[in-house]
């Protein structure tokens, strides 16, 4: 399953990243395949999974943003079990590691806002085997090109993309694919 859903993120340039209903809505009418979901609670988290896959769309959650639910590895059970998405984000190793063993897709966001930062992707990959990293923001081709040249694992940039420039910027530094809750950028 994870070879099929990294296939499809080689297909999809851009990934639409919701962070509320209206988000929601646009993208269920929209050909955007996978979508990252920022936004929801204990209580709505299944039904916007549910709407999404009737949809077709492969559904990736923020585990960390989901209201409800602890950083504990038991939240991980929970998405798969009672929302049935394909896959989570977390900045979290644990999170990654547990989902792995769920059999989820697992994607590791980084923020990388200084060099410290930048230094402690690879170790933090090598910790929890993610199947893809997600820097942010995604605005850095030059940070983008060195974390791929130094990572085994496909690289996401999320994050202050605005245009067609940065899109193409990313993508030309290495990124597979590139996430946005900017709907404009959705459907360029």
């Amino acid at each position: 399953m994870n070879r099929k859903i990294l296939e499809e993120f080689e297909d999809c340039p851009v990934i639409a990243a919701i962070k509320d209903e209206a988000g929601l809505k646009k993208v269920l009418d929209s050909e955007i395949q996978i979508v990252f979901v920022l936004y929801g609670d204990i209580c709505n988290i299944g039904n916007i999974v549910t709407r999404l896959k009737q949809a077709g769309k492969t559904v990736i959650i923020h585990i960390d943003l989901i209201a409800g639910l602890s950083s504990r590895e038991i939240s991980v059970t929970y998405i798969r079990s009672v929302t049935h998405a394909d896959g989570i984000i977390s900045t979290r190793p644990n999170i990654i590691r547990e989902a792995k063993e769920e059999g989820l897709f697992a994607i590791m966001r980084f923020f990388v806002i200084d060099s410290i930062a930048f230094a402690t992707i690879e170790k933090q990959i090598e910790n929890a085997h993610p199947d893809m990293i997600e820097i942010l923001p995604g605005v850095m081709p030059k940070i983008t090109k060195r974390i791929c040249a130094a990572s085994k694992v496909p690289m996401i940039a999320g994050g202050l993309i605005t245009d067609k420039e940065d899109i193409m910027a990313a993508l030309g530094a290495g990124a597979v694919s590139i996430s946005t809750t900017n709907q404009k950028v959705w459907f360029m």
